[in-house]
């Protein structure tokens, strides 16, 4: 890593820490978690229907587990944490985190629940499912972080880059 980009790393993480409180860094750490998980559950089964790389369907006795099982299950984990936590594990960020993905794993079969049936390959699920979390995800992630853009924006107008060797 060259010496700006390590320089730039260094100033979003102080940014990260100084400018953000504990509650914004949560929400920013569980858009982050949701969009990372609702994008890799549409890679993954994307890959699993083309039948592409090491990925495959989870079944049990010739069920199929779909992924939102998963996400509810890290829900309950999260609100076992919640309800019963001390006030140091609630704010870990790891909560936050957990949170987000689980959240992304159970949205990116939403429609699969409110039809109780399996639309997930069909227009109907794909496409409401896709364009309505995508916007909600990349607009929840920009406005949870746009403190840390901020700081970062304002430095760099105080402080220009300086050109040359």
């Amino acid at each position: 890593m060259d010496f700006t980009a390590r320089a730039l790393r260094h100033e979003v993480r102080a940014a990260y820490l100084e400018e953000l409180s504990v509650a914004e860094r949560a929400a920013l750490l569980s858009w982050l978690g949701f969009v990372g998980a609702f994008g890799t559950a549409r890679i993954v089964t994307h890959s699993i229907r083309a039948g592409e790389g090491p990925f495959h369907d989870v079944s049990k006795g010739g069920v199929h587990l779909h992924h939102y099982l998963w996400g509810i299950a890290m829900l309950a984990g999260v609100g076992a944490v919640a309800v019963h936590g001390p006030a140091r594990r609630r704010q870990h960020p790891g909560v936050a985190l957990t949170y987000g993905i689980g959240l992304g794993l159970i949205i990116d079969e939403f429609a699969l629940l409110v039809d109780l049936e399996d639309v997930y390959w069909s227009q109907k699920g794909r496409l409401s499912v896709e364009a309505g979390v995508g916007v909600i995800s990349m607009g929840g992630t920009v406005f949870a972080a746009l403190p840390v853009l901020r700081r970062v924006a304002r430095n760099h107008v105080r402080r220009p880059a300086s050109h040359g060797g």
